[in-house]
């Protein structure tokens, strides 16, 4: 039988898991949008460039990320594969791109910090699940 010292041992410590600190990186970062609007992401929903969503290259569907630039930050949602370009590591949809302020310069340097998982819309073969955070890394 499990004791209540056991069962709040065990909550204490998947509390203290789930706050620990997450990596963060830094790399380019493009955006894109007006020439794609409808079109299907590769995780299936339609692309609305004034959506705060992005393409990354192995993170996820669903993956919500903090994107810093410039001192300003936005939340992002993974929805998308990319960018093909060099050594970028993030796509921007162009409502991203407009709340950071880099719009006109079209690539930046940024920050990603991973913060959470949206899996309301995505079916469970794509749904983002975090064991760890390596996939971060470029």
């Amino acid at each position: 039988m499990v004791s209540r010292l056991q069962l709040f041992v065990l909550a204490a410590g998947l509390v203290l898991s789930a706050c620990a600190k997450r990596p963060v990186t830094t790399g380019s970062a493009s955006w894109y949008g007006p020439g794609f609007r409808g079109n299907p992401t590769a995780s299936g929903e339609r692309f609305r460039p004034a959506r705060l969503t992005a393409a990354h290259r192995t993170l996820p569907f669903g993956t919500v990320l903090k994107v810093r630039h410039d001192g300003r930050v936005v939340r992002v949602v993974i929805n998308d594969r990319g960018p093909y370009h060099g050594s970028r590591i993030l796509d921007l949809s162009k409502g991203a791109a407009r709340r950071l302020g880099m719009l006109k310069k079209g690539v930046a340097d940024v920050e990603l910090q991973v913060i959470g998982c949206r899996t309301a819309r995505f079916d469970s073969r794509r749904a983002c699940r975090h064991q760890d955070w390596r996939s971060l890394r470029p």
